[in-house]
């Protein structure tokens, strides 16, 4: 039975200072929770209506208690809590994604995903974006989260200590299809809204955009989760990586 103390603690994790305080951060759902536990997350306690992980960290709870600690608007079995694991050392190899103040949790998730999905295991992030264990965030990277080291940073200090090739994703660069793009390189990608920062665009000298084939120049341009799928998978199209 789950106690009023254990569904304060889980409900005080929706907020970011409580989940830097606790060290802890929770994902909801058994597809979820056995991905994250597969790759490496360190779990501390699940709270569920059955015991999916034959787990001895498990607290069995009702219909009514998952109700209560979900964060979703339909509750799927159970919820976990995971330790928040130790930054890791970032490794200027390989590609490597930056977020300049990417906000919207759903594209911050999705994008972590792709990270994964494309093989790029660093994921840098301005201190203005959404934080990584929001639970948003992490319903939309679908267990990707663990397989994923993710850094926030002073972008415009971190990216003056690297050698790599930098690439600004703009509206107006260079046709990604028509450039040659390297194997080791950063790809920054900006606000959804605005876009990457001026400071940070006068550091980059290689400015890529994807371009519009339809005819009809009202259209939106493409969402930043949208635009990181398309440039990534031609980063590793043409790299052969």
């Amino acid at each position: 039975m789950i106690s009023k103390s254990q569904i304060k603690l889980i409900t005080s994790l929706q907020q970011k200072k409580y989940r830097e305080k606790e060290g802890l951060f929770f994902a909801e759902g058994p597809k979820i929770i056995k991905d994250l536990v597969a790759s490496g997350a360190k779990l501390h306690t699940l709270f569920a209506t059955d015991n999916f992980l034959d787990t001895e960290n498990y607290v069995s709870i009702s219909d009514s208690d998952l109700r209560k600690i979900s964060a979703l608007k339909t509750p799927h079995i159970g919820v976990a809590l995971f330790f928040i694991p130790k930054p890791q050392k970032i490794k200027f190899e390989g590609l490597i994604v930056v977020l300049d103040s990417v906000r919207d949790p759903g594209n911050l998730g999705t994008i972590i995903r792709l990270c994964d999905w494309f093989g790029v295991t660093h994921l840098l992030c301005s201190k203005d974006t959404v934080d990584r264990y929001n639970t948003k965030v992490v319903q939309a990277s679908m267990g990707s989260i663990a397989r994923v080291s993710i850094s926030y940073l002073d972008l415009p200090e971190t990216l003056k200590t690297t050698d790599l090739s930098q690439y600004a994703a703009v509206m107006d660069g260079a046709s990604v299809y028509e450039t040659k793009l390297p194997t080791d390189a950063i790809l920054v990608m900006g606000n959804e809204a605005n876009g990457i920062s001026d400071t940070l665009q006068a550091m980059i000298s290689n400015k890529i955009s994807i371009p519009q084939f339809g005819i009809n120049k009202e259209t939106e341009s493409l969402n930043v989760a949208t635009a990181t799928a398309v440039l990534l998978s031609e980063f590793m199209r043409t790299t052969g990586t």
